[in-house]
């Protein structure tokens, strides 16, 4: 035990301590790696793999000597500052060419060296210019979207999503009640450079919670020093409207450097094949900008973003009786089907989200580094509804949550060994507005947490290298609530919860709800390089996830849902234990990418329709939050091979299972087997004109739960009792999509891309297993696409 102690005591103050890792690439000037390039930077060296890679360890702050030689290429003899981990592309020129290209970017700031990483880049991030987050998180295999109508769109990785999905943006976890399972993402895909996904909870320096995975969102940024900009506008035929987006960069090595990006999107009501789907427009006006000083001994800089949204919420989707729900699932026609129009009317929600954030990195002598920052988030939710006397500006859910962070990090580099540690801390006010007229869903409550961590990576040999990382979190919230008796007693929250009784107001009680986690977390893995360009992963953690507020304390109608939604003061954490490996393997034209995994989570929480239930506003659906014990397992896989010079084929492939081993039953809302194919053709003399066809095939979902019930509705003017199926998942459905864009000069220093694309091709009626409001009425029809980017 003593040894126990005394290593990950080693962990933590021995971060402090820091040396810088510089990797790359070595190709030539058709992107060919080179074998066994000779690169020496500083006193160390090192020779290049067969696709050109390189990592060089234990570089010291400072300016670094770089030398890279090559048989029948010139030398690239230069000087670059070190002051964090580099990663450095060098592309090298035949001894009759011109001098050499350097590119030069900063290494992500995590360990996942056990976790194989996915990232998507600049230019498919452009093409997503109009969508949300999470259609764009779909370009990665095992990642899907829960949805609600087509404008509210949350990532689902490895079959999990809302509080078990960090999303990071400029290293701040986003604070946006994402508890919701019809709350989006508040961030606009514009403001982003490049984003990862990290499946699982293996990265232990974000938290402990993550039991699905981690998003990481970096915003764009460049050491060269110079002005440039650049415009995206998007024009679209279904919805009528569009997106345009401006951004500015100044870039610098050394000194000051600033970035400042605006969008604005506009459109109205989507169409299905058939009909209008009624009230789904939408609007956002976002901003993001960032200011960054470099030092030789220190780097400061100060960010900020604005994520402003008016969405609109399916009309057919708000039902008032048992009446309207039957028919809406058994007619599969919308109640509500207007003409176009631009007017989002209620139901809609608005939100507004602000982030602020400073940080700090100092850098002592012998490669010392601290890192500090502290963070402010403000996100205003309103929700509005059909209500019969009462003004439509009038929300009917009303929450201002208010939250503060503060991250101190220590980083590590010495001989064969990466270190990093760090402690945290968070406080988070939530405010629910009484002046609604309306019970609040989510109470007011202080949430108070802290946390540290502790990582060690072990680079055993050039091809082998484990780590491990252990952190413990400290979370605490009070709420201040009031229960309907007649609820408090139908829960069965006496005597058991009675000490949470602040005061008696006739027919409610007054509450002060308290409880306190201590949670422990872990992860140790491996990454091995064998054979002929294999890569193989291996990473086993522990995750573990506290309720959150909407599944403590839920208590009455979600808006933008059109379902009464009930939390539960007895739920439990929720614990996972997840093995998940990775295969990877090269060949010169083709790569493959395999990653099975297994998640056993206990106390597995998850909302299940328990039957309706009567308000004065009609009759709604009840869905209850419960608890088991899952276990999901499933694979992705992902390809991808350069047939020829101007042809490609990828493949995307993931598949879920997830099942109650308690009940012996399906887990509710797993995503169904899908298969991604796309064939891309590209030819660079022909201004880099690319052509993609892709198919989307999703299978229909054949394993799920039966939580079908009974209920009377009027026929004829009688009560009829009727069976109401909210359980079987729709058809499997097929789609065909195609993009194309090519580059041309606009002016000397100005190059425009232009693109065109439609969607569903076919015009194909479907329906989504993972969308809520799948009841109500069919996806989205054929959708024109055209985009317009200028370099400036």
């Amino acid at each position: 035990m003593q040894k126990i102690i005394v290593f990950f005591g080693l962990l933590y103050f021995g971060g402090v301590y820091c040396q810088n890792t510089i990797s790359g690439k070595i190709v030539d000037e058709n992107n060919m790696g080179l074998e066994k390039s000779h690169i020496h930077i500083s006193s160390k060296s090192t020779n290049s793999k067969k696709d050109g890679s390189f990592v060089i360890r234990n570089i010291p702050n400072g300016s670094a000597k770089v030398l890279i030689t090559y048989v029948g290429y010139k030398p690239i003899d230069t000087t670059i500052v070190v002051n964090s981990d580099l990663e450095i592309n060098f592309v090298m020129r035949q001894k009759n060419e011109q001098l050499e290209e350097i590119v030069v970017k900063h290494k992500n700031n995590y360990f996942n060296h056990s976790v194989s990483e996915q990232k998507i880049k600049e230019k498919t991030i452009e093409k997503f210019s109009s969508q949300s987050l999470g259609n764009l998180l779909k370009e990665v295999s095992g990642v899907s979207v829960l949805k609600s109508g087509n404008t509210v769109v949350k990532p689902v990785i490895n079959g999990l999503h809302s509080s078990r999905v960090g999303i990071y943006t400029n290293n701040v976890k986003l604070e946006d009640q994402q508890w919701g399972m019809e709350h989006a993402p508040n961030f606009d895909v514009n403001a982003a450079g490049k984003i990862t996904v990290l499946k699982g909870a293996s990265g232990l320096q974000y938290g402990g919670d993550a039991i699905g995975g981690i998003v990481i969102i970096e915003p764009f940024s460049t050491k060269k020093d110079t002005l440039f900009g650049k415009t995206i506008m998007t024009m679209e035929s279904n919805g009528r409207g569009g997106t345009i987006s401006s951004s500015l960069h100044k870039g610098n090595f050394c000194d000051w450097s600033w970035n400042a990006q605006g969008s604005f999107k506009y459109y109205g009501d989507r169409e299905s094949p058939d009909y209008v789907l009624s009230n789904t427009g939408n609007r956002e006006a976002n901003f993001s900008g960032d200011l960054k000083y470099i030092g030789k001994k220190f780097d400061f800089a100060a960010y900020y973003s604005l994520y402003n949204a008016t969405l609109g919420i399916l009309s057919a989707s708000h039902i008032g009786n048992m009446n309207d729900l039957y028919y809406s699932i058994n007619d599969e026609i919308p109640s509500v089907i207007e003409d176009f129009t631009y007017s989002i009317q209620n139901p809609k929600q608005k939100v507004q989200h602000h982030l602020a954030k400073l940080n700090y990195n100092y850098y002592l002598k012998e490669g010392q580094t601290l890192g500090l920052q502290y963070a402010f988030q403000f996100n205003n939710r309103k929700e509005f509804d059909l209500r019969t006397g009462v003004a439509d500006s009038k929300p009917a859910l009303d929450l201002n949550l208010v939250t503060h962070t503060l991250n101190a990090d220590y980083k590590l580099s010495k001989d064969d060994w990466d270190f990093k540690s760090g402690v945290m801390g968070l406080y988070q006010n939530n405010a629910a507005n009484p002046n609604t007229g309306v019970r609040p869903l989510i109470p007011s409550y202080n949430k108070f947490d802290a946390g540290i961590y502790a990582i060690a990576d072990h680079h055993i040999s050039d091809n082998f290298s484990v780590e491990a990382g252990i952190r413990y979190d400290f979370s605490t919230i009070e709420a201040t609530k009031y229960y309907l008796k007649s609820r408090w007693e139908e829960r069965d929250y006496s005597p058991e919860f009675d000490s949470f009784i602040a005061g008696d107001f006739g027919t409610q009680w007054f509450t002060k709800p308290t409880f306190t986690f201590h949670n422990f977390s872990a992860s140790i893995g491996m990454q091995y390089s064998f054979g002929k360009d294999y890569e193989w992963y291996f990473n086993l953690s522990r995750a573990v996830r506290n309720p959150n507020p909407s599944e403590f304390f839920s208590d009455g109608l979600h808006h933008s849902s059109g379902m009464i939604e009930l939390g539960d003061l007895r739920l439990q954490q929720e614990k996972s234990n997840k093995i998940s490996t990775s295969i990877q393997k090269k060949w010169s034209r083709f790569k493959i990418n395999l990653n099975p995994f297994l998640n056993y989570i206990e106390a597995y929480m998850f909302l299940r329709p328990v039957g309706f239930e009567t308000t004065i506003r009609g009759a709604f659906p009840v869905w209850e939050y419960q608890q088991t014990n899952a276990l999901l397992t499933g694979m992705d896989f992902n390809s991808e091979w350069q047939i020829n010079e101007h042809w490609q084929h990828r493949l995307l492939l993931s598949y879920v299972h997830g099942k109650d081993k308690t009940n012996d039953d399906a887990i509710i809302d797993m995503p169904p087997l899908n298969i991604n194919n796309r064939i891309q053709f590209n030819h660079k003399n022909w201004k880099n004109l690319t052509m993609e066809l892709q198919s989307e095939m999703v299978f229909r979902q054949t394993q799920f739960p039966d939580n079908n019930f009974t209920t009377n509705i009027i026929v004829n003017g009688e009560l009829t009792p009727v069976s109401v199926d909210i359980s079987t998942p729709p058809a499997a459905y097929h789609l065909l999509h195609f993009t194309s864009d090519f580059e041309f000069k606009i002016a000397a220093n100005s190059m425009a891309t232009l693109g065109f694309a439609v969607f569903n091709i076919l015009d194909t009626n479907y329906r989504d297993y993972l969308n809520r409001q799948r009841f109500y009425a069919d996806e989205l029809g054929r959708n024109f696409q055209i985009q317009l980017k200028i370099n400036y």
